[in-house]
């Protein structure tokens, strides 16, 4: 399992290096003095624009909090140092403002993998998917051909399978092919889609470790958003790393025991064994959102429909409280 995914050195560093050697990361020599490419160009302005601008996660993810990113960042205390322990696809790191210090981690390996390779190698990725198509056929090859046998490889794979498969399932056994022209995004602008994603990613720490490893090494006074699979539903089908019961108590445990010295917001389904779980913390409050999905099974059925619209339902669970935030449920 990869632990740490470090940027070898992000090429603005290189630029004034004279020589830079054959980086084993991808096999291709990096650029000399003054070969930077308008394209990273692109990306080092990109990166000062998108602090503050959102951009949705590069990525399809089962359970991510994309309809109720607006809603989550209202209870969002001011901080400098952001950590998400359990970050999936990191629409709600996407969706703020970067800040001095900015931790993502998942125990899925291959995820965190794509995610590194879009901050330190975008153009080699937009290299290799930038002809490709989306189709049943190359979604089959992907998935069942295909051996990847550097990063780059395992994140041209991760990437082309999660923008074409069913709500952007990467369990192997239910990973179906689930693309739509109308819905998903095209892949003429998956170049666009990476670039912006890398310009966000600079300076990110990316890594794969248990969760209960991240909260532990958590700096004094960071501030983690914490997103766990749901606490009463099977969710072995979406993801290639299980979430059971002793995680969700081993998750609870770590946030108590470090709750004095870190500020924390945990979103889970509303449930009495999670109310129970988290009776100690400041504040749970009950949300709900509305949220839409089935748009590419729909097209699968012929359907015009453009999907099922449902009712998120969740507790907001805080260790803070603050007078500037409308706390009411």
């Amino acid at each position: 399992m990869v632990e740490e995914m470090r940027s070898p050195r992000s090429w603005w560093d290189c630029a004034d290096v004279e020589t830079i050697q054959l980086n084993s990361f991808t096999g291709i020599i990096s650029f000399g003095e003054g070969l930077i490419s308008d394209s990273k160009l692109c990306i080092l302005k990109l990166a000062s624009m998108v602090m503050t601008h959102e951009i949705n996660s590069p990525f399809r993810y089962a359970g991510g909090k994309f309809y109720a990113r607006k809603l989550i960042l209202e209870y969002f205390p001011p901080h400098t140092n952001y950590i998400e322990p359990l970050a999936g696809g990191g629409s709600l790191f996407f969706a703020k403002q970067k800040v001095t210090e900015n931790w993502l981690n998942d125990i899925d390996s291959d995820l965190m993998n794509c995610f590194a390779v879009i901050r330190d190698y975008p153009e080699e990725l937009i290299a290799r998917v930038r002809d490709e198509e989306a189709t049943k056929e190359r979604h089959s090859y992907y998935k069942n051909e295909f051996e990847p046998a550097t990063d780059l490889d395992r994140a041209v794979r991760w990437f082309y399978l999660n923008r074409t498969s069913y709500s952007g399932i990467m369990n192997m056994q239910n990973c179906y092919w689930g693309y739509g022209e109308k819905y998903s995004m095209r892949p003429e602008n998956w170049p666009r889609n990476i670039r912006r994603t890398s310009a966000k990613l600079q300076g990110v720490r990316l890594t794969s470790l248990d969760f209960e490893e991240v909260i532990k090494q958590a700096e004094d006074g960071a501030f983690l958003f914490v997103d766990p699979p749901y606490f009463n539903r099977d969710q072995d089908k979406f993801y290639v790393h299980s979430f059971i019961r002793e995680d969700h108590l081993r998750l609870c445990k770590v946030l108590r025991k470090n709750s004095k010295r870190l500020t924390f917001m945990l979103t889970y389904d509303n449930s009495p064994e999670v109310r129970e779980l988290y009776n100690w913390a400041d504040i749970i409050l009950e949300k709900e959102w509305n949220y839409t999905i089935n748009r590419t099974d729909d097209q699968k059925n012929g359907s015009d429909r453009k999907g099922t619209r449902y009712k998120g339902k969740e507790f907001f669970i805080l260790n803070y409280n603050s007078m500037q935030m409308s706390l009411s449920p």
